[in-house]
């Protein structure tokens, strides 16, 4: 794969959340500072939106690594398309308590036991509820009634809610005013600048181990913050094939027409299947088509990647052959 060709030790732009490579730009930082504001105020809900790809779960995962375990318990539910009763099951199993086969009553009393109990040993619960804009308002309401449970003088549960924009539709619906009520902050993680583009871009590459090669000149980076709209998983995507044809092609520098070359293969890549008697669609060589391609990505990439290496071991051989008769 390119990490050796380039003197990588790792991958720079996978997909998966990594807070290793977590960049700190304005928006990131600001983000940041609300989850920190609403851990000191202990109470409420922090509501943090963004687009697909803006970098919430890393965000996310960053945050909860460097929690202080001995003051804050923390749980985490991913899978959010529930109605309200097998949430509720999804936060005392996220709290590693009963759930299965219990009643409404039972899991709301366990749960209030077990927040009085970390009370009690001076401990604060959070809950991180992430894609949150699939709940229902059902599920919504049933998160606002958890919040119901405190001593005299605190609250013994918090929430943050992470999604994507919709869900401040969600949010700002009349029958969410009472749980409006208890929001904190809010916050709208929106796209990167291009020079943070640039930035962000260099510092994945130098977390693993960059050292100038391959270069992207300044035509390249504006290249790159166009098409991907400054979305982190966006960049991730283009700079990973646009890495991948560097390998294949042996290249060192990279320019504008190398990114627009790429952005057109993945346009032709995951253009609309030609039906009969008809025309394919293309997909448009924008930051639309960067969107929801990842998965296909890898598996075509995992497919040929280990032809590629035994086609560049073949050509090696080849060569020396010829040079050493």
């Amino acid at each position: 794969m390119y990490e050796s060709y380039y003197g990588f030790h790792a991958q720079p732009f996978q997909l998966r959340p990594d807070p290793d490579f977590l960049y700190g730009s304005k928006g990131h930082k600001r983000a940041l500072a609300y989850l920190d504001y609403g851990l000191a105020r202990g109470e409420g809900f922090i509501v943090v939106t963004g687009e697909v790809g803006a970098g919430k779960t890393t965000l996310l995962r960053h945050l909860l690594r460097t929690l202080p375990s001995d003051k804050i318990y923390a749980a985490q539910i991913a899978t959010t398309q529930l109605d309200a009763d097998d949430l509720l099951r999804m936060v005392a199993a996220a709290f590693e308590l009963p759930y299965d086969g219990l009643s409404k009553a039972a899991l709301l009393s366990n749960i209030g036991q077990l927040l009085q109990h970390l009370d009690r040993q001076g401990k604060r619960a959070l809950l991180v509820i992430d894609e949150a804009q699939n709940l229902s308002a059902r599920a919504v309401e049933e998160l606002r009634m958890l919040s119901n449970f405190q001593t005299s003088d605190r609250a013994l549960l918090q929430t943050f809610l992470l999604g994507q924009p919709e869900f401040r539709k969600t949010l700002m619906s009349p029958g969410m005013e009472q749980l409006r009520q208890r929001v904190t902050a809010t916050f709208h993680l929106g796209p990167m600048e291009e020079a943070e583009t640039r930035r962000y871009i260099e510092h994945r590459l130098a977390t693993v181990g960059w050292s100038g090669r391959p270069s992207i000149d300044a035509a390249g980076f504006a290249a790159i913050h166009a098409a991907s709209g400054g979305v982190p998983r966006r960049i991730n995507t283009l700079c990973d094939r646009l890495l991948l044809m560097g390998y294949l092609e042996e290249i060192d520098q990279f320019g504008a027409a190398h990114v627009q070359t790429v952005v057109d293969d993945l346009a032709h890549e995951f253009a609309v299947p030609q039906e009969a008697g008809g025309t394919a669609a293309a997909a448009p060589a924008d930051s639309a088509a960067l969107d929801g391609m990842e998965a296909r990505i890898a598996g075509i990439e995992r497919s040929i990647l280990s032809m590629l290496d035994a086609m560049k071991s073949l050509v090696g051989q080849r060569n020396s052959q010829r040079e050493h008769p």
